[in-house]
């Protein structure tokens, strides 16, 4: 199954509209979520194919919010992209070992997010 719905969870207003903005114009339906709380909601109902996850958010941050998401049954086996300023190689492996499949540092590079995009694996079902 090929990736089209994305939700991407970030608290920042800013950051929610240029990722909007780059998936949008890429042909992917979007949808957000600024918050842990409202992340976890929405994927339950909406069941993205792709989450684009922030860490640093107010109540549960990323990291939490990651490892819930890829510790369910119901919500595994959907990917999850790390996308924040924490760009250490530790931060990175963290974001790995909750479950995320890549890791983007920003200031985001629309290419690079792209490109990590379409490697993920087709089959997420």
């Amino acid at each position: 199954m090929a990736i089209n719905k994305i939700l991407i969870v970030d608290d920042s207003p800013t950051e929610r509209f240029f990722l909007t903005d780059i998936l949008v114009k890429a042909g992917y339906t979007v949808t957000q979520a600024e918050d842990g709380e409202q992340a976890l909601e929405k994927v339950k109902l909406e069941m993205p194919e792709l989450i684009i996850m922030d860490v640093v958010m107010p109540g549960k941050n990323g990291y939490q919010i990651t490892r819930a998401i890829s510790k369910d049954p119901l919500t595994e086996k959907i990917p999850i992209i790390m996308c924040t300023t924490k760009g250490q190689e530790t931060d990175k492996v963290w974001g790995m070992r909750q479950g995320a499949r890549d890791y983007v540092v920003k200031p985001v590079s629309q290419e690079e997010l792209l490109s990590k995009i379409r490697a993920l694996p087709e089959a997420q079902s």
